[in-house]
């Protein structure tokens, strides 16, 4: 089984070397010590969430807090192109599913979109709380795929802030079951940015769809059945990083 991957804060382990001790505490280190029970010598793995990828042994165990003795360390470049997930509010944490597999699948990115047909609107206290927990799934998801680079929650947009956006990447993508360009008709850019985006259960509306195209988006399908918008997203990007990564 592939040891457990402890995330500390960010830019900690920016100058840690093979034979350097790290203390793992706060909720991870009580995670390590109380649920894992993790003994000297037991195989763990490190990250700072910003690609740092670094390997050791349980050295010493405490309450609440494990030291670990580095091995290894690896600091790759962020792969290429960056790809964002433009997920729609959708009801019943189907939004958040979508969020869940694409962090798992290896999203660069991900950002909340208030479409026009998003029954789930995020306002005033409940966009901060609702941002915070998409923070948590993503850093659970990052968890448990093992992953050593957390993606990036950004910033609730409207349809008119994504539009804009959409304008300047290198290639944006919009998934639409009317479309008659398949994703495999697509040609992937070696660099830059390529955004993936996904309505809400509602659909996109004609207005949304348009401004999309005018900024320069493709819209796309992915096969001839309709997907949900918990799904619809990961697909897409399980068939394109398989072309640009895996």
């Amino acid at each position: 089984m592939t040891a457990p991957l402890f995330l500390l804060p960010a830019g900690s382990l920016g100058s840690v070397t093979p034979g350097s001790s790290v203390l793992v505490d706060g909720a991870e280190g009580r995670h390590a010590s109380g649920s894992l029970r993790l003994q000297p010598g037991e195989p763990v793995l490190l990250s700072d969430g910003s690609g740092a990828e670094v390997a050791g042994s349980v050295s010493s165990v405490a309450p609440g807090e494990v030291t670990v003795s580095v091995e290894t360390v690896c600091r790759p470049d962020a792969p290429t192109p960056h790809f964002v997930l433009v997920q729609a509010l959708a009801k019943g944490d189907r939004d958040e599913q979508a969020v869940e597999s694409a962090t798992e699948l290896g999203v660069d990115e991900v950002v909340p979109w208030g479409a026009a047909r998003s029954i789930v609107q995020w306002r005033g206290d409940r966009a901060a709380k609702a941002h915070r927990k998409w923070e948590q799934v993503v850093t659970a998801a990052t968890k448990q795929s093992r992953r050593h680079r957390t993606p990036v929650v950004a910033q609730h947009v409207t349809s008119k802030q994504l539009a804009a956006r959409l304008a300047s990447t290198s290639l944006a993508l919009v998934l639409h079951e009317d479309a008659t360009t398949s994703v495999n008709d697509v040609e992937l850019p070696s660099s830059g940015e390529v955004m993936v985006v996904v309505g809400p259960e509602g659909g996109i509306s004609a207005d949304e769809l348009a401004a999309f195209e005018e900024a320069g988006a493709r819209v796309i399908r992915l096969g001839p059945h309709v997907l949900r918008s918990s799904s619809a997203g990961p697909a897409a990007l399980a068939v394109l990083l398989a072309r640009a990564r895996w």
